[in-house]
């Protein structure tokens, strides 16, 4: 098979978008994971040019209603949320708990993803212990929160370049 007008975009850097508005919802039950989270998004959103608008709730399952409900009234009030990250974790105990927040909380995110066709990062961490959530949440570490904002960022770049007709894949 011959290729002919291939096009391909690789993964990159997220481009500068200082418009765009970004709710980051921060679930709160761990302070110390959760600043970390909320430090590597806010920095990312940062270095994008964008604004963010953040938002507490007490655990992850808190977080996909409470997107649900902000991003309606944004657009409502005539100023839309042009993506989301969501943060927060979830660590295993001792009971089946873990597996319905995790599972829950990531199926409602990306349902609400998809049916609102929005740019969403979770950043949501379901880990094992303690010691795997700082890793994962650590700025200087494997920054977590970050990839989830710059995951969001570059749906939303992706999505603009969609709407503006200049989406380059590779055509076979």
């Amino acid at each position: 098979m011959v290729s002919t007008n291939t096009q391909r975009r690789e993964a990159g850097p997220v481009p500068a978008l200082r418009d765009a508005r970004v709710l980051v919802v921060e679930a709160r039950f761990y302070d110390h994971i959760a600043d970390e989270l909320l430090a590597g998004a806010l920095g990312a959103v940062d270095a994008a040019g964008a604004r963010a608008v953040t938002v507490t709730v007490p655990g992850a399952l808190e977080v996909p209603g409470t997107v649900a409900i902000l991003v309606e009234a944004a657009e409502r009030a005539g100023e839309p949320y042009d993506a989301v990250v969501a943060l927060g974790c979830v660590i295993r105990g001792e009971t089946g708990h873990y597996d319905i927040v995790a599972g829950e909380s990531a199926r409602a995110l990306m349902e609400l993803s998809v049916a609102l066709r929005l740019p969403l990062g979770n950043g949501i961490l379901t880990v094992e212990t303690e010691a795997q959530a700082l890793a994962r949440a650590r700025v200087g570490e494997m920054n977590k929160g970050g990839g989830a904002a710059e995951a969001a960022l570059a749906v939303l770049a992706l999505k603009r370049a969609a709407e503006a007709g200049s989406v380059g894949g590779a055509e076979r």
